[in-house]
């Protein structure tokens, strides 16, 4: 299939299976200092206790933080669901402003992709029947044809609703600093298990090298009760200690979050962090780091279509890996699509290799009313109800010391509260090691 403007991925016909405005002006900022909320309706959540009253010094601030990772776009595309894409020249955006990267060049030649090691399969062992079907599936700013130019990289522009949005500026874009969960299992990897994080995820050992993960991820709409909860589906690759301040993350996936993005459509997203999410890292290209290569595929930018209950389901690729010979970390997606990298210079430990591979579901539970969130992880269903109705990760693989790309068979899997969110993992020929994840959150039993 040909690699173009569009984010590929797997159309899958439901059978019996095993298994979103430019910055404004400071004057414009002025005149919405006491309704700012009112304009960030998403769906049915509350935006009445995000409303306050911003000083002008304040409002400052922001512009001063939204002029420094906006940058001047080549041309501006306009997307349906409200988004602004600028079209950035690739040597001018946002990840050459880090201090470990003013002498960084950007990566010209495509790193060697992983080898894929050839897995014998019995066609005649397993009993799907479904019709195999490839389809294209858009990021909603590819629907008026516009694309960016050679030489460019489609980055979402931030206003200063955005950033009004979050706790406050420095946390904008990042995810919350936690302390570890006292409760958690010895062995269990427990990266924000705390502060109402909650996790239904599939994990590697701790003892071997990894240099890469990869998966196919089903692509959701779950609802979100509260405007600072999310829901996401992602992989994360890390080094470092769980308990320590020098935890290194790689992220990527699909993520709904009302707070950093003012809707409730599902996003590709990016993240790092070098200091267990303390101060390095943000989400996408929201500060310096991650370096774009990619014109045409953009990052926080929305995903559609989207799978359905009992429906077409949908599914994305996302594959990490290390340059064997640069050391950058590369993200591909979908049909070996490159989108960009983390330079090795950002990270301590994850500048040798990872010794940890987590995929699957997270959720934020704030407990508004007291009571468990009504925060759908996934699908919104739990893992028992099967294809066409929960929610996947299929494929899982690793990248070796040699980048060689083998499917996963030793992983444990995690879910704080089974009654809220659960996971079930299997194998077959055809979907390799999977697992289907994810739940309502709030129900009888999950008080």
């Amino acid at each position: 299939m040909a690699s173009n403007a569009y984010i590929i991925a797997n159309k899958r016909a439901v059978s019996s299976h095993p298994h979103r405005q430019p910055h404004l002006p400071l004057l414009l900022l002025l005149f919405s200092l006491f309704f700012i909320g009112k304009f960030d309706l998403v769906s049915a959540l509350n935006y009445t206790k995000y409303t306050r009253k911003v000083s002008n010094l304040r409002l400052q601030r922001i512009q001063k933080h939204l002029e420094k990772i906006n940058k001047p776009a080549v041309i501006t595309i306009e997307s349906p669901d409200g988004d602004i894409i600028d079209c950035v020249h690739k040597r001018k955006q946002p990840a050459l402003d880090h201090p470990l990267l003013k002498k960084h060049k950007i990566q010209r030649v495509a790193p060697e992709m992983p080898k894929v090691k050839t897995l014998k399969r019995d066609e005649g062992s397993g009993d799907s029947k479904r019709k195999e079907g490839e389809d294209l599936i858009w990021q909603m700013w590819h629907r008026n044809g516009t694309r960016c130019p050679k030489g460019t990289v489609p980055i979402r522009r931030s206003t200063t609703r955005d950033v009004l949005r979050a706790k406050s500026l420095f946390h904008f874009g990042k995810k919350q600093s936690t302390t570890i969960n006292p409760t958690r299992r010895a062995d269990a990897p427990d990266v924000v298990s705390s502060n109402g994080h909650e996790h239904a995820i599939a994990y590697t050992g701790t003892s071997q090298e990894v240099y890469g993960a990869k998966a196919t991820i089903n692509v959701w709409d779950p609802s979100i009760q509260e405007v600072n909860e999310f829901s996401l589906s992602q992989i994360w690759i890390l080094s470092g200690s769980f308990d320590g301040s020098d935890l290194n993350s790689i992220e990527a996936g699909w993520q709904v979050s009302p707070e950093l993005y003012g809707d409730s459509r599902p996003r590709l997203f990016t993240y790092w962090t070098s200091d267990s999410y303390q101060a390095t890292g943000c989400y996408n290209l929201l500060c310096a780091g991650f370096v774009q290569t990619n014109s045409r595929i953009a990052i926080g930018a929305a995903i559609s279509p989207v799978s359905q209950y009992d429906a077409n389901q949908y599914d994305i690729t996302i594959l990490i890996w290390k340059d064997p010979k640069l050391g950058n970390w590369w993200m591909g997606f979908g049909d070996n699509n490159l989108v960009g990298y983390w330079p090795a210079e950002l990270f301590t430990h994850l500048a040798d290799h990872a010794t940890m591979v987590e995929w699957g579901g997270e959720v934020v539970n704030s407990r508004a009313n007291g009571k468990h969130t009504s925060t759908e992880m996934g699908s919104g269903h739990f893992a028992e109800d099967g294809f066409g109705k929960s929610s996947y990760f299929r494929n899982l693989e690793l990248v070796d010391a040699d980048n060689s790309l083998s499917s996963v068979h030793d992983i444990s899997t995690l879910a704080e509260n089974t009654n809220c969110y659960n996971i079930k993992n299997s194998y077959n020929n055809e979907w390799g090691t999977y697992f289907y994840y994810g739940g309502p959150g709030n129900n009888p039993l999950c008080p």
